[in-house]
């Protein structure tokens, strides 16, 4: 493999930012050198950052490459390798595809079926072929309010690269949707739903919840440790759900919702991620706590790009611009993703690490990414 030299280039390390060059050899960071000299044969990044790749946990792209348009579904094969390569565009070198587990069969106005176990071959099979461009993970959300998780989570097993099981409660009347006006807005406007409908959607998840969600909880964290997955929380509300989650095991807290939950979860030692959109649109398009306040309060410390891939570099740049600090603002979408589920051979430039880097042209609060290596090789 030829070395790839990346000079003149403001590079974003683990504590400090500087001038200087990286070399990139046999998948590795091999050396960084300070300095503006443009090496013979280097790319001259004009002094360009150089940050490593973004590591993202939480992403619904896939979903969209899958169903483009309202029951429309695109072949699968042609969705995850365009998922990937807009993935690699917008700098993100290392993803964990978010998949649902858990079904509704019984209501024909919301119900959803099984897909994951299938996408998810479909997904490693690419892998294996080397048709991806990053490096791609599994998140198994667990939907507790379901009827079929316990049958379809023991169909994954710990070689599926299965990295993250969060713990998903979409009950009507508690989390996200506590304030079940918003669910009804949420539900009636997607599904076109009339009230007396909607209404018996509330009723027959409550029910479903109330037989079926302890065992279902309970199954999914005994999966999450069976696969050798790191467990996550989705929509903490209260300090007594953080509570639970810390008994479980919990090591990521996903969108808590009010500012009393990611209080908690610091306090408890559980990362907090935050939706990148929530920051860069400067609020929570669900009502709840905004990632700005918890970023002022120090509350915040992994950023997801949930459901715009770009957004994840436009808001680390963002909160490196809020704290003063940009390679703390970095590290929410590198290191401290990367270190939260045990990639430790990534998520910073430092010699020995996995040669996913980027180059980014700051403009004004965004980036515009003009180059992506992983593991060395230029992928975008």
């Amino acid at each position: 493999m030829t070395d790839t030299i990346l000079s003149n280039a403001t590079l974003v390390l683990p504590d400090e930012v500087i001038r200087g060059s990286l070399r990139l050899s046999d998948g590795r960071i091999a050396e960084i050198a300070p300095g503006a000299s443009v090496t013979p044969g280097a790319v001259d990044c004009a002094g360009d950052l150089v940050m490593p790749g973004l590591v993202e946990l939480h992403t619904d792209n896939l979903e969209r490459h899958l169903q483009p348009r309202p029951k429309v579904e695109w072949p699968h094969q042609a969705a995850i390798v365009a998922h990937d390569a807009e993935l690699a565009s917008t700098g993100i070198t290392t993803v964990f595809d978010a998949l649902r587990v858990g079904s509704v069969f019984t209501s024909s106005n919301v119900g959803y079926g099984e897909y994951a176990r299938a996408l998810a071959t479909e997904i490693l099979d690419l892998r294996a072929q080397g048709a991806l461009r990053i490096s791609h993970f599994l998140h198994l959300r667990a939907e507790i309010c379901s009827e079929t998780l316990v049958e379809e989570m023991a169909k994954f097993g710990p070689e599926d690269r299965i990295g993250i099981v969060s713990l998903m409660d979409h009950t009507p009347g508690q989390r996200q949707f506590r304030d079940v006006t918003k669910l009804r807005d949420y539900v009636m406007g997607k599904r076109g739903l009339s009230d007396a409908e909607f209404d018996a959607h509330v009723e027959s998840q409550q029910a479903l919840s109330e037989r079926l969600g302890a065992l279902h909880e309970a199954t999914a964290v005994a999966e999450a440790r069976r696969y050798g997955a790191v467990l996550a929380s989705h929509d903490d509300t209260t300090a007594d759900q953080v509570a639970v989650s810390a008994a479980h095991g919990v090591q990521v807290a996903e969108f808590p919702t009010t500012a009393e939950a990611a209080r908690a979860c610091r306090d408890r030692g559980i990362a907090v991620m935050m939706g990148a959109p929530n920051l860069i649109r400067g609020g929570s398009h669900s009502g709840n706590v905004a990632a700005h306040d918890l970023a002022e309060t120090g509350h915040l410390d992994i950023l997801s790009s949930d459901y715009v891939p770009s957004s994840l570099l436009t808001a680390a740049l963002m909160l490196g611009d809020l704290w003063g600090d940009v390679p703390r603002g970095v590290a929410a979408v590198t290191s401290a993703p990367a270190q939260a589920v045990g990639l430790s051979d990534r998520g910073s430039l430092r010699p020995g690490a996995r040669a996913d880097v980027i180059r980014v042209a700051r403009l004004g609060k965004a980036g515009a990414v003009r180059g992506v290596w992983v593991q060395g090789n230029r992928v975008a």
